[in-house]
């Protein structure tokens, strides 16, 4: 009967405008043409026929990004016969962590944050996923190991194991700049931060002015200097110091940490590299401030900020970016800073058994990726697919990292990572010492330990 449906669906999903298969499913591209991995869809389809089975699905992703999780999840139905009820909430932090508690969470939940897979975890609320699929993914996965690391967590008996399939990832650690003002500069894109910092210099000497960097966001202010922070954390310590840090297994004071802060200041702090000087920095909220790179003459070249940033460029804005590069002298690889989305299961099932195992086949990302807003670590993937260069170039640096470590304020206890943290960074670009900074932040969170 399944090979029946799957015929029934291949051969009606006709065009890429989106053909009905059976039912509700409407396929963006049509089964077997274009440049697809249809392969895997097949040998997916061949494995598994959960007919009659409905497999329930909470997550983060409302509005747009529902309907692209749903045209990939349209694929899942078809090959296996399932029926799939996909729900986004805004408010899915407190809505899966209630619906586990009154035993009504649904078979498959989206985590965006590793923190909730680790807290439910350890109340039972997670099933263990395979070691066959930790391999798979230390296998297929760019820097795999940090996937697998992310989201291992302790169950209720306090043994650790895989609980999350992470799929959809961001990039933070990208240097956008305006090509235009880089080509009549002659500026070249710098391959390490000894040359990024000796092309901040070079600006300052021509006149210009290198940076353009905001902290400003409200009752939020000062996060992007955390994610500053972070990256250069990654660029002079060994990611097993990151992860100690994020865990406090080694102070905020730690030397390590202090070092990553004044690392900082010195782009932030420094009154010749900013627009605005450094007072500037702390009171310009960050979604005005990359306009200075589109200005004529240029008020800045370079702004570091995550992918999400050209919402807020000026219409019509010539831009591209650039990998915030490693220290050469430290030896320590391509690490890449970035947060992400994973699959968890709460409520055991052969669906939610089999949703797992699609999540692992190439057509799973391409289908996504191919629309919008989506950038994978999965190795085995046709980028040519990309809908975009600048997604395919961002998926490149992913591509490329050896090691992969998720936001670290999104990881700490809230009253830390979206809090003190925060407010620190405005304290020390005000004028604070970095130790005296670094100090206030562990005092507290000795407090709440």
């Amino acid at each position: 009967m399944k090979k029946m449906y799957l015929a029934s669906a291949a051969a009606l999903a006709l065009s890429a405008s989106g053909a009905l298969a059976d039912g509700h499913i409407n396929h963006v591209f049509a089964v077997g043409e274009g440049d697809f991995n249809w392969d895997s869809y097949n040998t997916f389809a061949d494995g598994f026929d959960l007919s009659g089975e409905t497999v329930t699905i909470t997550g983060p992703w409302t509005g747009a990004d529902a309907e692209l999780v749903n045209s990939v999840l349209d694929y899942f139905e078809s090959a296996t016969g399932a029926v799939v009820e996909y729900s986004g909430s805004d408010s899915f932090e407190q809505d899966i962590v209630i619906a586990t508690q009154a035993d009504s969470a649904p078979n498959v939940a989206v985590f965006p944050q590793p923190g909730l897979i680790a807290d439910l975890a350890s109340r039972g609320e997670l099933t263990p996923l395979s070691e066959d699929t930790a391999n798979w993914i230390r296998d297929n996965y760019a820097a795999g190991e940090s996937w697998v690391s992310l989201a291992t967590a302790a169950g209720p008996d306090g043994e650790e194991a895989l609980y999350g399939f992470f799929y959809k990832v961001d990039v933070k650690s990208l240097v956008w700049y305006s090509p235009e003002a880089f080509d009549e500069a002659g500026y070249d894109i710098p391959e390490t931060m000894e040359d990024l910092i000796a092309l901040s210099e070079q600006i300052v000497a021509d006149g210009e002015t290198p940076w353009c960097i905001g902290l400003g966001s409200g009752a939020a202010t000062g996060w992007p200097a955390t994610d500053w922070v972070e990256d250069i954390m990654l660029r002079t310590q060994d990611p097993s110091v990151y992860d100690q840090w994020v865990a406090n297994e080694i102070g905020f004071d730690d030397p390590a940490v202090v070092n990553a802060i004044e690392v900082f200041g010195s782009f932030a702090r420094n009154n010749d590299w900013v627009n605005g000087g450094s007072e500037a920095v702390a009171s310009t909220d960050f979604r005005d401030s990359p306009a200075g790179l589109f200005t004529f003459p240029a008020e800045c070249y370079m702004h570091r900020q995550a992918s999400f940033i050209p919402t807020f460029f000026p219409e019509d804005a010539d831009s591209d970016f650039f990998y915030f590069p490693a220290f050469a002298g430290e030896d320590l690889g391509s690490p890449v800073l970035g947060a992400g989305t994973a699959f968890g299961i709460t409520q055991d099932s052969a669906g939610a058994q089999a949703l797992i195992a699609f999540l692992q086949t190439e057509i799973a990302h391409e289908v996504w990726m191919a629309q919008s807003g989506f950038l994978t670590p999965h190795s085995g993937v046709n980028s040519d697919l990309f809908a975009s260069d600048t997604l395919r170039q961002m998926n490149d640096i992913l591509l490329g990292a050896t090691t992969f470590r998720f936001d670290a304020s999104d990881l700490m206890p809230s009253e830390i990572g979206q809090g003190i943290f925060w407010s620190g960074m405005v304290d020390y670009v005000g004028g604070e010492d970095a130790a005296s900074v670094a100090g206030r932040i562990q005092d507290r969170w000795s407090e709440i330990q």
